[in-house]
């Protein structure tokens, strides 16, 4: 395994992991300030809008490497 592999797999790993993470943080933000179910739902489709950007970004740069 190179360096190249190792660090592309390490990414997917560590930036899942990260993402699940924020989902938390979010969750029990929501939990914690009372935010009701519109709050939470106004939470999290904040932060899914942030996280479909990224992952169009990432398939639109590999689409325009080819």
């Amino acid at each position: 395994m190179n360096e190249a592999v190792f660090s592309q797999i390490a990414m997917l790993v560590f930036l899942t992991g990260l993402i699940g993470w924020m989902g938390f943080i979010v969750w029990d933000l929501a939990k914690k300030s009372q935010a009701g179910k519109f709050g939470t739902m106004a939470l999290f489709t904040v932060l899914g809008a942030g996280v479909v950007g990224f992952l169009i970004k990432t398939v639109l740069v590999e689409v325009m490497q080819i």
